[in-house]
């Protein structure tokens, strides 16, 4: 999608503030003791009460209204009896649309106590993404975000999951372009375009590369492989000749 009118920007950042509050409200209750489950219908009522609807549930009949992933889950965990444990990584991945219009997030949460290392991972996942909007602006190549998030990664001993990419977003879920790499990757050609929507949603890890299916009949989880802790951090922007708009704040 590209943004043409200021309406347009207007109902993508309504339904991208409402990702972002129901985000950090499930942040908020995350502590040992509760479900996914649980958490998951903290983040539906956000949506629901201010007029949106879950995007995976609408557009795929996901079994729940968010994605909350867990330890060695990567992406798109089915909400459900899972207990959270002091220690665990939860990743909550909170898709909406509303007006017809959608909107994409995610980010990653430690419950105490957590060791330096998994505190550091959180961290530098939040770096990850910040590295790669820096590389936003019309006319420069969509590759410079795969490579400098590469970079970063290299840099601080990280791998990044190769099989789970950005996208465009914007009347539909999954728009074009399809596929935006978070990893270095030379078949990449594509150009910014001014008023691009799109997702950047790096998956930093400590040694996966790629996410798996886990064979256990449940068919939406996704696993790291080889099994490691991973973080994903996620906003939908709008690229502009000053840099990205960032659609997915709480405020």
């Amino acid at each position: 999608m590209i943004v043409k009118t200021e309406e347009e920007l207007a109902k993508l950042k309504d339904v991208g503030r409402l990702c972002a509050i129901s985000i950090e409200t499930m942040a908020k209750a995350l502590e040992p003791g509760i479900t996914t489950a649980e958490l998951d219908a903290i983040g539906r009522k956000v949506l629901e009460d201010n007029g949106a609807q879950s995007a995976p549930e609408f557009c795929y009949k996901f079994p729940g209204a968010t994605c909350i992933s867990v330890n060695e889950e990567v992406a798109h965990g089915m909400p459900g009896a899972r207990v959270i444990q002091a220690g665990d990584l939860v990743n909550i991945d909170v898709s909406a649309v509303k007006d017809g219009f959608f909107g994409d997030a995610g980010a990653s949460y430690a419950v105490p106590p957590v060791t330096r290392q998994v505190e550091k991972l959180c961290r530098d996942g939040r770096r990850a993404l910040w590295t790669g909007l820096q590389q936003v602006k019309p006319g420069r190549p969509l590759a410079g975000i795969g490579n400098a998030i590469g970079a970063f990664a290299k840099k601080n001993r990280y791998t990044l999951i190769q099989n789970l990419s950005s996208h465009g977003i914007g009347k539909t879920l999954h728009d074009e372009p399809k596929e935006v790499p978070t990893w270095p990757d030379p078949t990449e050609t594509r150009v910014i375009e001014e008023g691009l929507v799109f997702t950047i949603e790096p998956f930093l890890s400590l040694g996966a590369d790629w996410a798996e299916d886990g064979g256990n009949g449940d068919p939406w989880t996704l696993y790291s492989e080889p099994r490691a802790l991973t973080v994903q951090y996620e906003h939908t922007i709008v690229a502009t000749k000053n840099g990205p708009i960032i659609l997915t704040l709480p405020d």
